[in-house]
């Protein structure tokens, strides 16, 4: 097999000098997009089967492909693989070591592709193995929930709204909320994955190939779903893309939210949990310091990954068709965001999460839930103010008079420094006539709670129920 010399870039043919020291790392690849280095092998032997399956490629050529690609592959994951920025990135760095490896079939393996169309079927089978990593992580998180909210189904907190307590929740009840949020992403990125996993190999620079490919067959090989239609659109097109970055931007918004709560409920002023030291750090100079800085960095890698997406969006804003040198950008936000949500989630999950202790042979949770603090708190806010109300409601009372009713009730109870539990029946009545013995049912946390059964409510039955449809949607 023959190997004769080549040029420093594979198409210096056209130039009268060499690109500066410069600008080749000005624009060199290389040191971010190596990872694609796998796809791109992947996408190459799909690609070189098709050409022998038309009769472009001998099926000596494919053996020899096939053997030095796979050498290669072998040679990237033992981390054996030089890469020489000469080679401008990593497609041109696999062809070369490829035809020096098994010679002309090497140089045969670009007919009938463009770096254009190449490098689009690289970054999608790439994106779409990461997609699935997250979908996977997405429901280890979701699990982990899950047991929080069926071990603290009864375990009473106080509700918000505007940061002030409303009405009494449980615990349980609050973790299957974030155990929906996170459900909805999930449902986001499986709808993502569907415009992500089609082929653009086929589409050439930009006009497609006279060489007679087989896409479809391509596609088969490769296992997308559908093929991109224009060849104009399919190197241009970074649609997908900014779609998993704004799906991503929800996860991590979603992340931040849940994260601003740990904060606050671990601080002294609320005191509903602990984390787990390994979750939390110290200061350097304050020693009875316990910062939650895992929560806190969630939030802070929010703002990160809102700033991919807006740049992958500015970055396509001004792009006529078809394929621009700008499009090299698309990979760092693109990398670093599927970095962001991968270590998130992971972290997430087993903070949210449990271990079982080898010295005890007992389940040790990461998250500790003071439960007598959280109980305090919502009898503290007057929580079953709004359950006074509709009791009165129930018994004839017009709505806005039993709000009324209520909140004189509620500013006599704060006078006395007392529950509205602990008010005493004549009292009660003397704001309304209609109130009887059976007001103290309602008056209580667990008697508010026992009322709200329906689907969505926060009886502990409901989160029971609900707990036990989420895992059916686990599989």
């Amino acid at each position: 097999m023959s190997t004769p010399s080549t040029p420093a870039q594979a198409w210096s043919g056209r130039f009268s000098e060499p690109v500066s020291e410069r600008v080749k790392r000005y624009t060199a690849s290389i040191p971010f997009d190596w990872r694609l280095a796998p796809f791109d092998i992947q996408g190459s032997l799909a690609h070189a089967a098709m050409l022998c399956e038309v009769g472009v490629l001998s099926a000596e050529d494919l053996a020899d492909i096939r053997r030095g690609l796979g050498e290669i592959l072998a040679d990237f994951e033992a981390g054996r693989f030089t890469w020489n920025l000469d080679d401008e990135d990593i497609h041109f760095n696999i062809e070369r070591a490829l035809t020096r490896k098994v010679g002309d079939a090497g140089k045969r393996l670009h007919t009938g592709r463009s770096r254009n169309d190449q490098v689009a079927t690289d970054v999608r089978l790439w994106l779409r193995d990461a997609i699935d990593r997250i979908l996977a992580l997405l429901r280890t998180a979701q699990a982990a929930l899950l047991d929080l909210a069926e071990r603290h189904a009864d375990t009473v907190m106080p509700g918000f709204t505007h940061l002030q307590a409303a009405q009494p929740v449980t615990f349980g009840h609050h973790m299957m909320a974030w155990f929906e949020m996170l459900g909805r992403d999930h449902e986001r990125l499986v709808d993502c994955r569907r415009r992500v996993n089609r082929l653009p190999l086929g589409a050439a620079a930009l006009a497609g190939t006279s060489f007679p490919i087989d896409r479809e067959f391509v596609a088969r090989q490769l296992g997308f779903e559908g093929l991109c239609e224009n060849s104009l659109d399919a190197v241009s097109d970074r649609d997908f893309a900014i779609e998993f970055l704004a799906a991503g931007a929800l996860v991590m918004t979603h992340f931040s939210r849940m994260a601003e709560e740990l904060v606050l409920w671990m601080t002294p002023r609320f005191g509903f949990i602990d984390l787990a030291d390994r979750f939390c750090t110290g200061s350097s100079i304050m020693p009875q310091k316990k910062n939650p800085d895992v929560p806190e960095l969630m939030r802070g890698k929010t703002g990160r990954m809102n700033g991919h997406l807006i740049a992958l969006l500015t970055l396509m804003k001004g792009q006529p068709l078809a394929y621009n040198k700008d499009n090299q950008e698309d990979k760092v936000p693109l990398f670093d965001a599927v970095d962001t949500l991968v270590d998130t989630l992971a972290i997430f999950a087993d903070m949210m999460g449990s271990h079982l202790d080898e010295a005890t042979g007992e389940r040790v949770y990461h998250v500790r839930v003071k439960a007598e603090r959280m109980r305090q708190a919502a009898i503290e806010g007057y929580a079953t103010a709004t359950d006074l109300a509709d009791y009165l409601v129930k018994k004839g009372l017009p709505f806005r008079e039993a709000h009324e009713a209520v909140a004189r009730a509620v500013r006599t109870a704060e006078q006395k420094g007392c529950d509205l539990a602990d008010l005493p029946l004549p009292e009660l009545q003397a704001f309304s006539p209609l109130v009887g013995e059976d007001v103290y049912q309602v008056l209580t946390l667990e008697g508010s709670l026992a009322q709200r059964t329906h689907l969505g409510g926060t009886a502990p039955v409901a989160v029971r129920a609900a707990v036990e449809r989420a895992r059916k949607r686990l599989g």
